[in-house]
């Protein structure tokens, strides 16, 4: 009943939402003199703060128009290259005159909470030098019932579809949550031995043993059982949604939690944006509100695939201890011994904590020496890792080096 309530919120606040944004509208147009003055300064400050507090947000867009590869400024289309029920493989296709032959990478988006949408900065820093292909996650919300279930297995099974998509000496990158998944999906594929098998596997902040530095979410996971998780986050989508009926674990509950981790810093931010707001820095709040767009932008996930990350992944470590079976499939690291492996870390990582990234190199026995890199980054926080200025000065570079060592033919990796 918690979706339904959350439902009945929304609607039983519309009218107040569209009365703020009709006062909002009103104190802030050109036309009006109290616009200018303090008072109808704050008064629009207060209205657009509670408008966009209750609203929904909707997917975003990821909006990369076009990029700079060299001198050259190069218009950028998405096209959908697979369809899934739960996802889509999106491709950034560089339009005009680009290098041939650029590395082929399949960034795996984090299936916790937010949108792919959320690898904006990942995916425009890989741009300029490589084939970018993203994993986009779809809203369970709006998944219809007929099209079936989805659970951890499911999502290992889509990498390897999307890897076979891309074809032989391509590369994979996860950020943060699919680091388990795409080991998983290597792993198996390198047993198989899969032609699509992977050239190099980069997974950045994820939660590969969460047995090392344990933060506050891995001590969620670990400290109640699958039916309390069962029984108190997951519920059932009401009508008038496209996945009416399928049981999830709500994208407004994953938001709370982001939210109360950190909950004085985001008290803290609405407070400067009203200050900038009635200020009139334009430049400011205009990046606050492009921060909460995103930030506020949540999906729903499957009860399924919720559950069974919760049990193998932060319950029972089955892919550091050596006993995940996915769909009869046993998941053996020590299968990799041809995917050059690079594992990205942040010093004030409070999502995965320092170490358990790392671990993914002692499960990859098999791999040579020089097929390892790791990369340690202080003072960097999980967001860090993938999105901003440290992303594209500190690891990015690194990344796109270790890509490019490990491209087929490149000769002996750095």
């Amino acid at each position: 009943m918690l979706y339904h309530f959350f439902d009945l919120h929304s609607a039983m606040v519309a009218p107040a939402r569209l009365m703020a944004e009709t006062v909002n509208h009103v104190f802030s147009h050109p036309f009006v003199p109290a616009a200018y003055t303090r008072m109808g300064r704050a008064i629009a400050a207060s209205t657009e703060i509670f408008e966009r507090a209750t609203r929904r947000h909707g997917k975003p867009e990821f909006g990369i128009a076009e990029i700079a590869v060299g001198d050259t400024r190069v218009p950028v289309r998405e096209e959908v290259v697979v369809a899934k029920p739960f996802a889509e493989l999106r491709r950034f296709v560089k339009q005009g005159d680009v290098p041939a032959g650029q590395p082929r990478v399949l960034l795996v988006a984090p299936m916790s909470g937010h949108y792919a949408t959320l690898l904006r900065d990942t995916v425009a820093g890989l741009l300029p030098a490589h084939d970018v292909y993203v994993t986009d996650w779809i809203n369970a919300c709006e998944v219809p019932l007929a099209a079936g279930s989805f659970d951890l297995d499911d999502y290992v099974d889509y990498v390897i579809e999307f890897l076979t998509r891309l074809g032989p000496g391509a590369h994979a990158i996860a950020v943060c949550q699919p680091s388990v998944p795409v080991m998983a999906a290597v792993a198996i594929m390198a047993a198989a031995g899969h032609p699509a098998t992977p050239a190099s596997m980069t997974l950045m902040g994820g939660p590969v043993d969460t047995r090392m530095s344990p933060t506050k979410p891995n001590r969620l996971a670990g400290s109640r059982s699958l039916k309390w998780f069962e029984r108190s986050v997951i519920s059932s989508v009401p009508m008038l949604h496209r996945g009416a009926g399928r049981r999830v674990y709500p994208g407004f509950l994953q938001l709370t939690g982001f939210m109360s981790m950190n909950l004085d810093r985001h008290v803290g931010s609405a407070m400067k944006h009203f200050q900038h707001l009635v200020r009139g820095d334009g430049d400011s709040a205009q990046a606050h509100r492009k921060f909460y767009d995103e930030y506020l932008a949540v999906m729903d996930l499957t009860a399924e695939f919720y559950l069974q990350t919760i049990d193998i992944a932060f319950q029972r470590h089955l892919l550091p201890r050596g006993q995940w079976v996915s769909r009869g499939r046993k998941v053996d690291a020590k299968a990799i011994a041809t995917t050059a492996l690079m594992t990205v870390e942040g010093e004030l990582d409070d999502i995965s904590g320092p170490g358990q990234t790392r671990a993914a190199h002692g499960l990859c026995a098999s791999l040579p020496a020089e097929k390892h890199r790791h990369l340690f980054v202080p003072g960097v926080g999980h967001y860090g890792i993938f999105n901003g200025s440290r992303w594209r000065r500190m690891i990015l570079p690194e990344v796109a080096a270790f890509i490019a060592a490990n491209e087929p033919g490149a000769g002996a990796p750095a």
